[in-house]
């Protein structure tokens, strides 16, 4: 039944390489002209993994992609204006044979450790060599660090991608991503990751990119915090919501949680908190970065008394109904708690 299924993937793999290239029309000088790019694999299709995807798309590039929804997958097979840019398989190693370039946006560590190394269904089951791993997960840097020798040990690399700035950033190819490897995989990696963000930044070896996004993510969950708290006080004080907010903005007290992503309904359109904290960022993914954070510090015996109650208060949201709205209902989770004092 194996052989089977590879053959009959790689049947479907060679029908589709016949099919017509996806293309991407451009204005240059006022005229369109279209343009081919390299099949690319993408695992992870979820809020942020999916955006991601498409704006690989837009820019001219073929995907076979993976996800356990398969609603993700058929929605981005089916994106519009771009015919038979993306096929659909099975599983991670089915992306695995049919690209030596391969990108993955995955909520948590274990879920990283099972798409890459599950011995049926895994990467590194059907890994090919010289084969380019990009991670966009965040997760333990000592996990990265394990996925990179064990793709080491195959002849090939592997890199770490976390990103920054949120869905609406995924949605407008404005991301931050922060990257660990080596000198020349980070060369290979920046060409793919130029086209989903703004800012790539090579922070050194691989796990150094996981690492500078535990902290930043420790930051932002204190600052959302601190701005819910904020927000929620000056509403009680009499303070209109929009009014302090701009008056945050152009104060001491200015930070992306108030600017950006502020938590107060009605403040800001396109963000979660006017639309019920649907979408974004989850408490729970939350909570697991301020997790990181907590155990790499208590390794590194580093003092963290801030993230630390961030991380006690995001689990505290996590368990009381919160887990799958966005982190910036934290304010909405101050006012619950008001009504039960």
């Amino acid at each position: 039944m194996a052989s089977l299924r590879k053959a009959s993937t790689r049947f479907n793999h060679l029908l589709w390489q016949q099919s017509p290239k996806c293309t991407n029309l451009s204005l240059v000088n006022g005229v369109k002209h279209m343009s081919s790019l390299e099949t690319l694999g993408f695992i992870g299709l979820g809020n942020m993994g999916n955006h991601m995807a498409r704006n690989l798309v837009k820019k001219g590039h073929k995907l076979v992609v993976f996800d356990v929804s398969k609603n993700a997958m058929k929605t981005i097979e089916n994106m519009e204006g771009c015919e038979n840019c993306v096929q659909t398989v099975n599983s991670p190693a089915d992306v695995a044979a049919q690209c030596k370039h391969i990108i993955t946006m995955l909520p948590a560590t274990q879920h990283v450790q099972e798409v890459y190394t599950n011995r049926g269904t895994g990467i590194f089951s059907a890994i090919q060599e010289n084969s380019l791993l990009v991670d966009s997960s965040t997760i333990d840097p000592a996990a990265s660090q394990e996925m990179a020798a064990i793709a080491a040990e195959k002849d090939s690399s592997y890199v770490d991608a976390p990103v920054s700035g949120g869905v609406n950033a995924a949605r407008d190819a404005a991301l931050t991503f922060m990257v660990g490897g080596a000198p020349r995989s980070f060369e290979m990696a920046q060409k793919y990751l130029s086209v989903m963000g703004r800012n790539v930044v090579h922070c050194g070896p691989v796990g150094t990119g996981q690492a500078a996004k535990i902290c930043n993510n420790m930051l932002l969950g204190i600052s959302m915090i601190g701005t819910s708290e904020a927000m929620n006080l000056g509403k009680k004080l009499g303070l209109e919501p929009k009014l302090l907010a701009k008056i945050l903005n152009t104060s001491s007290g200015r930070c992306w949680s108030s600017e950006v992503y502020n938590p107060c309904p009605g403040v800001l359109d396109g963000v979660p908190s006017s639309n019920n904290y649907e979408g974004g960022f989850g408490t729970a993914l939350m909570t697991k970065d301020l997790g990181l954070a907590n155990n790499a510090a208590t390794v590194n015996k580093s003092p963290i008394p801030m993230g630390s109650l961030a991380h006690q208060i995001y689990r505290i949201m996590t368990s009381s109904g919160y887990a799958g709205k966005d982190f910036s209902s934290a304010y909405q989770f101050l006012q619950d708690q008001e009504e039960k004092s």
